[in-house]
Order: C-alpha cells, then sequence, then structure tokens
C-alpha cells in the first residue's frame, strides 16, 4: 500500500494539482458539450445537515436543485460556493402527497424543512440583487420549500478532515428545534460571508405557514424518546 503522506492535497482532497493537458481539455468541454441536466440548476441553497446517525455531527452545505417535475427536486450537494469545492452528497426533495404515498420504513429516511425555513438557516446566497429585492424572491422559494420533505445522503465526511470519500454513504437529517446546536454561532459565521443575517430573515418568514410535520420524519431526534 502505497503511502499517502507522499500524496499531495489539491483542493482540500488526495492528488495531484490538474495537469496543463487536462486544463485544456476541461476548457475545450466547457465549448463543445452541453451538460443538459445540470443547465437545469435553478436554485442554490444553503442549510447545515446533522448526521441521522449521530446528530451531535454536522456539515455546511451548498445545494445546488433542479426541478425534475413539480413533485420531486434534486440536488448536487457542495462544501463550499467556489469553483474547487467537493460534491459531498445529493439531497432528493418531494412534496407531501409523494411523501404520503411512502411505507413508513421509508419515511423515517426523510426530514422536514420547517424549522430551517422559519429560523433564517436556510438561504438562497446572492451576491448580485439588491437584499431588499431578493428577499420578495427567496421567500417565494421558502413558501414552497417549508411544505418539502428531503431524502440526504453524505458521501464524504468533510468534518472530519477526510481527503477522500470515504466509507459508506451517511444519511443526514435537518435541524428541527433551537438547542440542537450553537445554532447563532456557526449560522451567524455563515452569514458574514454571504453577507446575509439570520435575524432578518427569520422576521421576513414569519408570516409562511408552518404544515404540518408527519409523525415518520426527522426520526433522528426521536430515537430513544
Amino acid at each position: 500500500m502505497a503511502d499517502n503522506k507522499d500524496i499531495p492535497v489539491t483542493n482540500d482532497s488526495m492528488g495531484e494539482p490538474l495537469s496543463g493537458k487536462n486544463k485544456i481539455l476541461t476548457a475545450g468541454a466547457a465549448v463543445t458539450q452541453e451538460f443538459r441536466p445540470v443547465k437545469q440548476i435553478c436554485a442554490h441553497l444553503n442549510a447545515f445537515h446533522a448526521y441521522a446517525d449521530d446528530p451531535s455531527r454536522f456539515v455546511e452545505a451548498n445545494h445546488y436543485c433542479a426541478h425534475l417535475n413539480e413533485d420531486v427536486r434534486q440536488c448536487l450537494l457542495y462544501d463550499s460556493d467556489e469553483p474547487n469545492a467537493r460534491l459531498i452528497g445529493i439531497e432528493y426533495m418531494i412534496t407531501p402527497k409523494l411523501y404520503e404515498t411512502l411505507d413508513k420504513e421509508e419515511r423515517q429516511l426523510w426530514h422536514s424543512h420547517v424549522y430551517e425555513v422559519k429560523s433564517g438557516m436556510l438561504i438562497m446566497p446572492n451576491r448580485a440583487v439588491p437584499e431588499s429585492a431578493w428577499q420578495v424572491a427567496e421567500n417565494y422559494e421558502m413558501d414552497q420549500v417549508v411544505e418539502l420533505y428531503g431524502k440526504v445522503y453524505h458521501l464524504w465526511q468533510t468534518d472530519r478532515g477526510d481527503r477522500l470519500p470515504l466509507g459508506p454513504p451517511k444519511l443526514m437529517t435537518s435541524f428541527t428545534a433551537d438547542g440542537q446546536f450553537d445554532f447563532e454561532k456557526h449560522v451567524g459565521e455563515r452569514d458574514k460571508r454571504f453577507g446575509t443575517d439570520w435575524k432578518v430573515k427569520k422576521e421576513a418568514r414569519k408570516d409562511i405557514p408552518e404544515p404540518v410535520i408527519h409523525e415518520d420524519a426527522d426520526q433522528a431526534w426521536k430515537k430513544g424518546n
């Protein structure tokens, strides 16, 4: 077995920097290929996910989401919004009417988005439009997401410093209440990077109706109860 100490780290992953040849191929592909599936991405969302088997562990996730249809969204998850971000997982979001068709065992793998929306944690990062105007568009999105159930798996445990996606996929979940992690510290630090304020967003979303969450969702927080 090779000693990984001899392998450099590039963009927080084990591996050599991109060669000149591959840089040229990458640039050429951007011109000659269409990448139609990823061109359907229409929203960038940011929130925090907790590990379902150990909710004391959590990571920030940037979601790049597309509509598969009116009832299903599919999202690629990255550890940042930078060009060299690592792909760390995937999330599917479905409407309540689809969630109700699932059997009990399957429903227990899904989480709600109510707390993420109402607390101001979930945001749509924006660096171009004035915040006052953007808030209208963001609230429209939040009004939809608050109803959805999500199923998310992370493949890369970046919180423990892994330089590669190691081990089996990890089922993740959302936060559902105050006190489950140091919200003000971690969300506050995130807000500084994106120029947002969860307190302002929480106030702006106070009139978004809270749906009744199905009793089978959010099981990570119900274990032992």
